[in-house]
């Protein structure tokens, strides 16, 4: 596959965008990687060249464009996407035609058809496209994945998830954008998230609802949307993403034929990344206190008393990019293939007509 180095020699990333998806959760995740080197970030902004430089050191490259990163595309083994949702399409397909693997955040594309596309591109050229779904690695989502394959909960009947937020007043920037073209919205951004968690949880959907609303006055796109999906295997799916609720529901309410799963509380490390705490040899990672543990029961509210506290299982987000390496350089499996982003840009594609039009809709 093209893109492999000599054993032992870390694979050098060229890390598109240094806004909060690259400085956050990129940028330090990479450089903490075993295997990878954080080689060249591509920003024209100087505050956050000179970010950069103070947290990676003077040997870090830089270019001021795409174009100028992809003129040297021989001297790279890797490029990650960080930069807005509209230009994720045209630099992935720029840089796999260079030759290059290609990681890119979420959500890859605008429309699901694109997604297919950038995936026949990358299977085409024999090359590693995977899309940054860092959500299957936070605590709650391995601890729900651990109830299930013990056999907890039993049969699952409905999954509800939830990413809201209390932000009364829109922040602007491209995320709160009323342009089509800047695929903005909840609906995109934490949607992305929640919709692809419950097709890794339940399988395909069979068909999607949703009703969407922009609550906030001078708020241009979604910030308050429900997502029912009815998946193939009878399960249904109940996702919540508001930027417009003063009291937050939990974030994952499972419930089973013989026990349900309640959880609050957002995992710990994009706050941790944030405050510039970092994964390594020897650090503590993902780990949550006692005091925030979900309970799994039946027959009683979780406030008052009922079920037993269920140990949280850390936290785990330099799984993907260690998953990202072994892929390029020993042929492991992609963490998250572009066909499945596709899936989940199916439901979401679906969930946006749903609302607008009033209906069900049928994959």
């Amino acid at each position: 596959m093209t893109g492999m180095t000599a054993t032992g020699t870390p694979l050098r990333v060229g890390l598109v965008g240094y806004g909060l998806a690259g400085s956050v959760f990129h940028a330090p995740l990479i450089a903490t990687t075993e295997g990878l080197a954080l080689d060249t970030v591509v920003t024209s902004n100087p505050e956050r060249e000179a970010q950069a430089r103070a947290e990676f050191g003077d040997g870090l490259r830089f270019a001021a464009t795409p174009e100028d990163l992809l003129d040297r595309a021989d001297e790279l083994d890797l490029v990650v996407i960080a930069s807005p949702n509209k230009t994720h399409v045209p630099i992935a397909t720029a840089a796999l035609k260079a030759g290059l693997p290609v990681v890119v955040d979420k959500p890859i594309a605008g429309t699901a058809a694109e997604a297919r596309e950038l995936a026949a591109l990358a299977d085409e050229r024999g090359l590693l496209l995977s899309v940054f779904q860092n959500r299957r690695w936070d605590n709650d989502f391995l601890t729900l994945r651990k109830l299930f394959a013990d056999g907890e909960l039993g049969d699952v009947w409905r999954f509800e998830s939830r990413f809201e937020r209390w932000r009364p007043q829109p922040k602007g920037g491209w995320r709160e954008s009323g342009d089509p073209a800047e695929i903005g919205g909840l609906l995109y951004d934490l949607g992305s998230h929640l919709v692809d968690q419950a097709l890794v949880l339940f399988g395909p959907a069979a068909s999607v609802y949703a009703e969407s609303d922009v609550r906030r006055p001078g708020a241009l796109t979604d910030d308050d949307t429900f997502i029912a999906i009815t998946h193939e295997n009878g399960v249904r799916s109940h996702l919540y993403v508001s930027a417009t609720t003063a009291q937050l529901g939990p974030r994952f309410r499972v419930l089973g034929s013989q026990a349900g799963y309640v959880k609050y509380g957002l995992d710990p490390q994009e706050a941790d990344l944030r405050d510039g705490r970092r994964p390594g040899a020897g650090t503590e990672w993902g780990v949550e206190p006692e005091a925030l543990w979900g309970r799994v029961g039946s027959g009683e509210s979780p406030l008052t008393g009922g079920g037993r506290p269920e140990p949280t299982v850390p936290g785990a987000y330099p799984a993907y990019y260690a998953a990202v390496a072994a892929a390029i350089r020993d042929g492991g499996p992609n963490p998250v293939s572009a066909h499945e982003a596709a899936a989940a840009l199916d439901v979401l594609e679906a969930a946006r007509r749903s609302a607008r039009e009033s209906v069900v809709v049928s994959l």
